[in-house]
């Protein structure tokens, strides 16, 4: 049972997501607690991969209110927990031209906080216009079924 927290709408308007990942993550008990509140945000934030080990850079959980002192900087580097393999089999991709490792979304995954991590590689803009005439044409059509199916 899966409870979707925060997805990166950006990703998936800015990036072609080739493969997703899923991806442990390195908390502190009170940001945990202020992800259970949704208070997360993933926009600006990507995947790095350093020493062999995967971070997550950029994304924003926001201070628990009753944390007191043991609250820590909500913009800190988190590390992802993957297997080697993956790792390897990653970084081979991401070191390829025009490919990045971007967070899409955290979820529960019963107790277990997880991060779906996709491998994007960036769209331009006529590719960028093209999804958002696709999308307005699909909202059209379902407009003009809906009405056609009323009557």
């Amino acid at each position: 049972m899966e409870k979707i927290v925060a997805t990166n709408k950006k990703a998936y308007h800015d990036y072609f997501v080739e493969d997703t990942y899923e991806a442990g993550i390195v908390l502190v008990g009170c940001e945990v607690k202020s992800i259970r509140l949704g208070a997360v945000n993933l926009r600006d934030s990507f995947v790095m991969i350093k020493n062999g080990e995967a971070f997550m850079v950029g994304a924003h959980i926001s201070p628990y209110k009753m944390g007191s002192y043991y609250n820590v900087d909500p913009r800190r580097t988190r590390k992802l927990l993957l297997n080697r393999s993956e790792i390897n089999r990653l970084r081979g991709r991401v070191e390829q031209k025009g490919y990045t490792l971007v967070p899409l979304k955290i979820y529960f995954k019963g107790a277990l906080v997880k991060v779906e991590v996709g491998l994007c590689k960036g769209k331009e803009l006529h590719d960028k216009r093209d999804a958002i005439r696709e999308k307005e044409n699909a909202r059209n059509l379902q407009r003009v079924m809906k009405e056609f199916n009323t009557r």
